[in-house]
């Protein structure tokens, strides 16, 4: 049986990792790139529940650190696939940073991740449509497409003359 739409709250992910020494640089901050591991698994999870396929990164959006994290703090990582095309989604990450002790919690950093889903040989694979409920979900859903002539451009795959969406955006923003 072929699943031809699944909602995008079947995606949903939520990942928790408490910050010790070894994630950390010598100011005792959470390492970049050891954050971005974290948010791939995170990514690659919400990706695969969507496809039931195993998925492999194709792209990584901007990523700004915005707010250090530190040793002992716990961040929660969440993901959900927003759009799904033939091949690939996208995923969009928030993380939180938590303090347990003191109680504060701040959004530290957010991002789009781009998975293309696998057969068995290796080969891209079809995967289902996102079907957006909520308000969010649906403005989310409208904008992958914009992301992803972006993506598409920066990566030199399309031209930017060719990315119908994105200038429509950007003509709008424009008057």
């Amino acid at each position: 049986m072929t699943i031809t739409e699944k909602p995008a709250a079947l995606s949903y992910t939520v990942m928790n990792e408490l910050i010790l020494p070894n994630d950390t640089n010598p100011l005792h901050n959470l390492m970049g790139g050891r954050l971005l591991h974290l948010m791939d698994i995170a990514a690659a999870i919400s990706a695969q529940k969507h496809s039931n396929h195993i998925v492999v990164t194709a792209s990584v959006d901007n990523v700004s650190f915005k707010q250090p994290v530190k040793l002992g703090d716990v961040i929660t990582i969440t993901a959900k696939v927003t759009r799904a095309f033939s091949t690939s989604m996208e995923v969009r990450l928030e993380v939180f940073c938590e303090n347990i002790p003191s109680g504060t919690r701040i959004k530290s950093n957010e991002a789009y991740y781009t998975f293309v889903a696998l057969d068995d040989n290796g080969k891209p694979a079809r995967i289902p449509a996102i079907v957006p409920e909520t308000e969010e979900e649906r403005q989310l859903y409208e904008g992958a497409i914009a992301r992803r002539e972006l993506r598409l451009i920066l990566g030199g795959k399309m031209k930017p003359s060719e990315a119908t969406n994105l200038n429509a955006l950007l003509s709008m923003n424009q008057h």
